[in-house]
């Protein structure tokens, strides 16, 4: 058996995803119980297919099968920018002044909220385990490149552009010196209550924030330096974005200036090379390794694993044991991407 398997996030997965949210509490994953069950229950409707498609939200766990513990997560928001929840952030918008009379020269950078009501697919929720974060088997890129697979098995239900939203530099607290410059100003709430409850409901943005545009200038430096800027916790992740296909979008998070990347999904290559096939038979003698997945809208709707496999024109092939664990009979369908990725 494969140690590290990915699943379907379940509402039976609660205290697993609360013991790992306990020891990060992030914006992505915050230590709240009630939060965690609604993001839990939304899973389990999406991937039975009992919500509308513009409504799903589908939620990966990783697990390490030696501890039985929940070692990382990712989401897939099918729709980020709907009437009834708009898609927000701001642009980021270059200016130029010049003073002939002074001889003075300025470049600004002008803040500019933007709303989408027909939005992108949005990839969200990355959170892994420190001690899991270098792991030989690339754990971080397994669990993130779960959702292209699953993209690429249901092209129909997702948009033709796809952003990610990458943290930017904050304080070892969590401190966004953005939000404590601006949003704090307009809102009167922290980060951590703002990001909460914009999970929720981003009314509030839209009915409290500047409409004008904000010149960043006027900003503490503290402030103006993190606008666009990626963490150091997101390097990774920047990373990974930018060998598939993605780009900075120039659109930043209006609560800490995170930066926007954006891919048009047919091109995303881990999509494109993701291959929906057969599975045709067991063997032990391989050539090649592959993330192999099986989906479905009947419970448990998602399993995956990396394993040795063989690809060619009846399909996949695949250890007795690997065939096991993602319990798939002879004929069923299954999406692969080879390694490296």
């Amino acid at each position: 058996m494969s140690v590290f398997e990915i699943t379907a996030g379940l509402p039976a997965d609660e205290d697993a995803l609360l013991d790992l949210a306990a020891h990060l509490n992030t914006v992505n994953l915050p230590n709240d119980r009630a939060h965690i069950r609604s993001l839990l229950a939304t899973s389990e409707q999406s991937f039975c297919a009992a919500l509308p498609s513009a409504h799903r939200r589908y939620v990966f766990v990783l697990w390490d099968r030696t501890t039985g513990r929940a070692v990382a997560t990712s989401s897939l928001i099918a729709k980020l920018g709907r009437r009834d929840a708009p898609y927000i952030y701001f642009d980021v918008i270059p200016e130029e002044k010049y003073s002939k009379l002074l001889d003075r020269h300025f470049q600004h950078k002008l803040l500019r909220l933007g709303f989408s009501y027909d939005g992108p697919t949005e990839l969200g929720g990355l959170v892994v385990l420190p001690e899991y974060r270098r792991h030989p088997e690339r754990l971080g890129r397994f669990i993130s490149f779960i959702r292209f697979l699953y993209i690429a098995a249901h092209r129909n239900l997702f948009e033709s552009e796809i952003i990610a939203e990458l943290l930017p530099p904050l304080e070892s607290d969590g401190t966004s010196h953005l939000w404590e410059a601006l949003g704090r100003r307009f809102t009167g709430m922290t980060y951590a209550e703002a990001d909460l409850l914009s999970s929720q409901n981003k009314d509030f943005i839209r009915d409290l924030f500047p409409s004008e545009a904000i010149y960043a200038s006027v900003l503490s430096d503290a402030a103006r330096d993190v606008i666009g800027k990626v963490g150091e916790q997101s390097k990774g992740v920047e990373k990974m974005l930018t060998e598939v296909g993605f780009h900075y979008a120039e659109r930043v998070d209006p609560f800490d200036g995170g930066p926007h990347f954006i891919a048009q999904t047919d091109h995303i290559t881990a999509v494109m090379q993701s291959k929906v096939l057969p599975f045709a038979s067991i063997a032990s003698q391989f050539t090649q390794n592959a993330t192999v997945a099986s989906f479905s809208t009947t419970a448990p709707f998602a399993r995956a694993i990396r394993t040795p496999c063989q690809i060619d024109t009846n399909g996949l092939t695949l250890p007795a044991a690997a065939a096991h664990q993602l319990q798939v009979a002879a004929g069923a369908q299954l999406v692969c991407l080879r390694d490296p990725f």
